[in-house]
C-alpha cells in the first residue's frame, strides 16, 4: 500500500474545520438509497399553511422546540442575516417551506427551518427562544427601519408580521423513522443540511439522545479517540450509537445494506432499554475504550500503514469493527492482548496493507459483506495476538 493508495479525506463542519473523523465514501445517491421498500402507506405527511402567529403560539406552549442540540451547535445566523429575512417578510416575500417530524406528543421537531422560524421569534418575542431581541441591522431596501425593534414598528407592519402565513411539511406521528430519515434525506439540501446523526436524533426522540450524549462525554470515549473528534456535528454521538448497534442488537441483525436504517433501529432499541440493561451496556463500553487506549495509544480506531503517510482521522467502520470486538473479549484474553499489544499493532498494520481490508473499511462501508469483513479480520488479528 503506497502513500498515495492511503490518501483520506477528513469530514469537515460548516466553517469548513476539520471534525477529527475520516469521510466515508458514498456516493450520494446512496445517502436516500432504500435499502427495503417500504408501504407507500406508511408515508403521512400533511401540507399546512399557519400564521406566524400559530406557530410562535404553538412554540410558547412548547408544541415547537426550536433549540434542539444540533441547531445549538451551530449557533444562529448573524443580525444582518436575520434582519434581512424579516425585510423580506415586510415585503411580502415569501419563504422557503418548512419541515417537521411529529412525535407522539404531537410536538413538532423541526428539521429544515429552524433558522428561520428562531429569527422572526427573536424579532417577534424573543423571551421564547431566551435571546436578546433582534434589532434591524443592514437592511437593504427599507433602511429607514435600520436600529428598529419589533415594538417601534408600526401597528400595519406588526400585523403584517404575525399574520404573515408559512407552509410547513409535517411529517405525521407513525410514519416509520426510517421513512422520516428517507425523507428528510431527500429533501436535506438547504443551506445547511444536517448531518446523518443530527438527522437521526431530529426524528428519533426518546432517552437514547441522552445516552449517546452522555457516553460522547465520557473521558474513557475522550482519551481513546484522543481528543480529536469534534463534537459540532453529531459525529462523536454517531460513534457511540455505532457500538450500541452493533454490540446491543449484534452483527447477525445486520441484514440490509442500510447502516442509516440499522442505526435508527438501535436508537429506537435504547429508547425500550431499561436502566439495568442500558449500565451494563455502558460499563461494557468503557470497558472497550480503556482497552483500545492500551493496545493502540494515541492511534486506536485509525488506520495505519507501513509507508508514511502521516496521522490519519478516526475511521468510523474501524471504530465499529476494534470496539465490539474488544467489547466481546473476556477478560483473560483482554490483560493477554494488552501485554502483546505490540503484536496486535504490527498485526493491524500488515491488515490494513490488505486491499480487501482496506476496501472494507474505505468504500461502501454499509454493504453487508464488508461489514462482515472487517468484524471477522479483527477478530482473527485479536485471536492471532492470543497465540
Amino acid at each position: 500500500m503506497s502513500a498515495d493508495d492511503a490518501t483520506v479525506h477528513e469530514q469537515l463542519d460548516l466553517q469548513g474545520l476539520a471534525t477529527g473523523v475520516e469521510r466515508e465514501d458514498t456516493a450520494p445517491e446512496d445517502v436516500e438509497k432504500i435499502a427495503e421498500p417500504f408501504d407507500p402507506e406508511d408515508i403521512d405527511v400533511v401540507t399546512k399553511t399557519m400564521t406566524v402567529d400559530l406557530l410562535l403560539s404553538r412554540t410558547r406552549s412548547g408544541m415547537i422546540d426550536l433549540q434542539p442540540d444540533f441547531q445549538r451547535r451551530w449557533g444562529v445566523w448573524d443580525a444582518k442575516r436575520q434582519s434581512r429575512l424579516i425585510e423580506s417578510l415586510l415585503l411580502r416575500i415569501p419563504l422557503p417551506v418548512l419541515y417537521a417530524a411529529e412525535d407522539e406528543d404531537e410536538r413538532w421537531e423541526v428539521v429544515d427551518g429552524i433558522q428561520r422560524l428562531s429569527t422572526i421569534s427573536r424579532f417577534i418575542d424573543s423571551t421564547i427562544i431566551n435571546e436578546e431581541p433582534l434589532v434591524l441591522t443592514g437592511l437593504e431596501y427599507l433602511g429607514v427601519y435600520d436600529g428598529k425593534k419589533f415594538e417601534e414598528l408600526s401597528s400595519r407592519l406588526q400585523l403584517r408580521l404575525r399574520e404573515t402565513e408559512l407552509v410547513i411539511h409535517l411529517i405525521r406521528k407513525g410514519t416509520p423513522a426510517e421513512v422520516k430519515f428517507n425523507i428528510f434525506a431527500r429533501i436535506n439540501t438547504g443551506g445547511i443540511a444536517l448531518s446523518p446523526q443530527e438527522l437521526r436524533h431530529a426524528i428519533t426522540p426518546g432517552s437514547a439522545r441522552r445516552v449517546l450524549e452522555e457516553w460522547a462525554a465520557m473521558p474513557e470515549f475522550i482519551r481513546a479517540t484522543d481528543g480529536s473528534v469534534r463534537p459540532i456535528r453529531m459525529d462523536d454521538r454517531e460513534l457511540v450509537l455505532r457500538f450500541i448497534a452493533f454490540f446491543g442488537l449484534g452483527l447477525s441483525q445486520y441484514k440490509q445494506p442500510d447502516m442509516d436504517g440499522f442505526l435508527i433501529k438501535a436508537m429506537k432499541a435504547v429508547n425500550e432499554l431499561s436502566a439495568d440493561q442500558i449500565e451494563y451496556m455502558r460499563l461494557m463500553f468503557r470497558r472497550s475504550m480503556l482497552s483500545a487506549t492500551a493496545i493502540f495509544g494515541d492511534d486506536a480506531f485509525r488506520k495505519r500503514y507501513f509507508s508514511n503517510v502521516g496521522r490519519l482521522p478516526i475511521n468510523k467502520a474501524l471504530f465499529e469493527a476494534i470496539s465490539v470486538n474488544l467489547a466481546n473479549t473476556n477478560d483473560a484474553a483482554m490483560v493477554k492482548l494488552i501485554q502483546n499489544r505490540d503484536a496486535v499493532r504490527s498485526g493491524f498494520i500488515a491488515l490494513c496493507g490488505d486491499r480487501s481490508f482496506d476496501s472494507a473499511i474505505s468504500q461502501g462501508t454499509g454493504d453487508i459483506a464488508k461489514v462482515n469483513r472487517r468484524f471477522a479480520k479483527i477478530h482473527e488479528l485479536f485471536v492471532g495476538a492470543l497465540q
